[in-house]
């Protein structure tokens, strides 16, 4: 076999898929990522409830600060 034909037949067999591959990623990675409209929704809807969640935690927080105040004050009177 030729060598000349081996090598174009070498550059047709992987240059094509090669050079097909790199269009598509590049066509995948010009895309806008903008997510489907449930899906935002829905995002929103969970950001606002781990939102409530720190707000209750906080909450949580400041009362048992003031319980071991309370019980270390009432320690300290005996």
């Amino acid at each position: 076999m030729d060598p000349v034909v081996f090598l174009l037949a070498l550059a047709l067999v992987f240059g094509i898929p090669a050079v097909t591959l790199l269009k598509m990623a590049r066509l995948r990675a010009a895309r806008p990522v903008t997510p489907p409209a449930d899906i935002a929704g829905r995002l929103e809807t969970l950001e606002q409830d781990v939102q409530s969640l720190h707000q209750e935690l906080a909450e949580t927080q400041e009362r048992l600060d003031f319980a071991e105040r309370l019980l270390t004050k009432a320690r300290e009177e005996r």
